[in-house]
């Protein structure tokens, strides 16, 4: 039996996993509106999906065995597109070496979820806005 208002008021219980994991998967537009790409790994318990919608990109690493693995991948996209990775979950970045593949070690069943070269798409003008001086109303 599980006690839901416990469970709401420890930071660290599944309630809260649950209800932090489901609101970072709404800010993530990329996997209901765009285009996937399954990229290639090496090691058949590990599965990274790259999604692409309006030139942004998220990336997330899945780990399927039942041990920590090590892997090393390129993101596939042009230039450098890919060389910074922002964990969209904790502070654990990574970046691309020369070749530009990444190297991370990923727990037991464990995952990652990042965005794709940074946060910059938020520094972005939106289209409504212009360089023209606002009219009175």
């Amino acid at each position: 039996h599980v006690n839901a208002a416990k469970q709401r008021r420890d930071p660290n219980s599944m309630l809260n996993w649950t209800e932090r994991i489901v609101r970072m998967r709404k800010e993530v537009p990329e996997v209901g509106w765009g285009d996937f790409k399954v990229i290639a790994t090496r090691n058949r318990a590990i599965l990274i999906v790259r999604y692409d919608w309006r030139n942004n990109s998220v990336l997330f690493v899945h780990n399927f065995a039942e041990k920590p693995l090590e892997i090393s991948f390129n993101v596939g996209l042009p230039d450098d597109a890919g060389n910074l990775l922002v964990n969209l979950l904790t502070e654990d970045h990574s970046r691309a070496d020369d070749a530009g593949r990444h190297k991370l070690l990923i727990e037991a069943y464990g995952y990652r979820w990042y965005r794709v070269g940074g946060l910059d798409y938020l520094l972005k003008r939106s289209d409504i806005d212009t360089d023209e001086p606002r009219r009175a109303r």
